[in-house]
């Protein structure tokens, strides 16, 4: 017979407990259930982040390099992509590049890797994500899967499923989600931030038509499992408007797409007569879209002004801050985050390891902002937006914080935490990545555990 692994014998205890639990067996009144699954590991005291009350966590894994999404497979292993670092000029004495994927086992069980291998030979990237047997990973450029073969690492024998995107230097990043019906969803950011006439020059008109709406700035679907499509010949556009969807999910239970996207820069140093800087830190919102096919958000003619509830014109198409315009017919986000907290994951809860109010509801990651100032810089934290059937039922709420460290926070990379990727486990335990130095942390709901009064690192 062969010898399963630690984290299989332990994951089948805690579901046996759990079973009991439900039936009234062990310690307990006959009949008692109860609404969460409990995991087999136990949880550190201290792991460097507040939490809500009941929920706890480990460091799963750290120095990962500038970690950004995530998968985790059925069996408990965990892939990370990872953020490429620019060598800088005259540096020939670096060492070379490490492989922009990880690949993490917990062999022991007790909730944390002890097991890391490099693997790919691409660039780095951001997307990551498993479908149908398949570990799919992107780049700046290119869509990529690799077959998962039963052992930790994939096979090396890649394909390439999607390529051809423009080539850009901002909002380069293809994140991807998958509708289970074999569709991919790639996201294709505007290479700008307002397509102005001359790119962030105080006062420059906005090009009208926006020539980068054409193939960018938009979500684009392809067939997830047909190897060497190409963006003109092979993808659809499903909606536009769009100035970068940094963090897609599909939700299955509302069969629909969700993205959270960032919004634009600037409004005080481009347009002072109309922002000043609090209101340029503060605007416009990040936005959490249910996506439709041909859904338009209007970007960059438009933008969402959370303080008053409406899409308004653009400053570089003639609005002024108060002026709605040709901006009436744009969609509309179901949560209006402060502006450039930077979203940059999103996840859907459908485990059952955390209390019934998360089922259905979605985790937001905020990597953390790098212009609002002569304001601190915000974000770096982790939301909950309660759900039911794939809209809000409440505001949205901090659930992870202090990942930045001591404020205020005056440049974005100060911080020393900033999270990037969310993935939920076979176990329903949250995984949350790093994308300052690579840490990876294992979220858990135990309502028993006391946490450390010191919450330093």
């Amino acid at each position: 017979m062969k010898k399963q692994p630690a984290y299989v014998i332990l994951a089948a205890i805690a579901a046996l407990s759990l079973a009991a639990a439900c039936t009234g067996a062990g310690d307990g009144d006959a009949g008692e259930t109860v609404d969460f699954a409990p995991v087999a590991f136990d949880c550190d005291p201290n792991i460097g982040i507040t939490l809500p009350d009941g929920f706890c966590g480990v460091v799963f894994a750290n120095n990962l390099g500038r970690a950004r999404h995530l998968a985790v497979n059925d069996n408990g292993d965990v892939y990370v992509a990872t953020q490429a670092v620019r060598r800088r000029r005259g540096d020939a004495d670096a060492p070379p590049p490490r492989p922009p994927m990880r690949a993490l086992r917990d062999t022991d069980g007790d909730g944390k890797a002890d097991v890391e291998e490099d693997f790919g030979d691409q660039a780095g990237g951001t997307g990551m994500d498993i479908y149908n047997d398949f570990l799919y990973f992107s780049t700046p450029s290119t869509v990529y899967r690799y077959p998962l073969v039963g052992e930790l690492l994939p096979s090396p024998d890649g394909e390439i499923i999607v390529e051809g995107f423009p080539e850009q230097r901002q909002h380069a990043s293809k994140p991807f989600t998958f509708d289970g019906a074999g569709n991919i969803y790639v996201n294709v950011g505007a290479p700008s931030n307002a397509c102005q006439q001359e790119a962030r020059a105080p006062g420059s008109a906005g090009m009208d038509p926006c020539p980068q709406r054409e193939r960018q700035a938009g979500i684009y679907r392809f067939d997830a499992e047909t190897p060497g499509q190409t963006q003109e010949g092979d993808g659809a556009l499903y909606a536009s408007g769009i100035r970068n969807a940094m963090a897609l999910d599909w939700n299955a239970d509302t069969g629909q797409l969700y993205a959270l996207q960032h919004g634009r820069d600037s409004f005080a140093s481009l347009w002072p007569d109309y922002f000043n800087d609090e209101q340029s830190a503060e605007l416009p919102s990040e936005e959490l879209m249910a996506v439709t096919e041909g859904a338009d958000f209007g970007w960059p003619y438009c933008y969402w002004d959370h303080f008053q509830d409406k899409r308004l014109l653009a400053p570089e198409y003639g609005g002024d801050g108060r002026e709605v315009g040709r901006c009436g017919g744009f969609g509309e986000p179901l949560v209006a985050f402060p502006g450039h907290w930077a979203p940059n994951d999103l996840v859907f809860y459908e485990g059952d390891q955390f209390p019934p109010r998360y089922r259905g509801g979605a985790f937001v990651a905020f990597h953390g902002s790098w212009n609002r100032a002569p304001l601190p810089q915000e974000g770096y934290k982790v939301a909950f937006v309660p759900m039911q059937d794939g809209l809000p039922v409440g505001d949205y709420e901090v659930f992870a914080d202090g990942f930045a460290g001591p404020a205020p926070i005056q440049l974005g990379n100060d911080g020393i935490a900033r999270p990037t990727g969310l993935a939920v486990g076979p176990d329903g335990t949250l995984y949350i990545s790093d994308g300052q130095r690579g840490k990876i942390w294992r979220i858990a709901y135990n309502p028993d555990f006391e946490a450390s009064e010191d919450a330093s690192r």
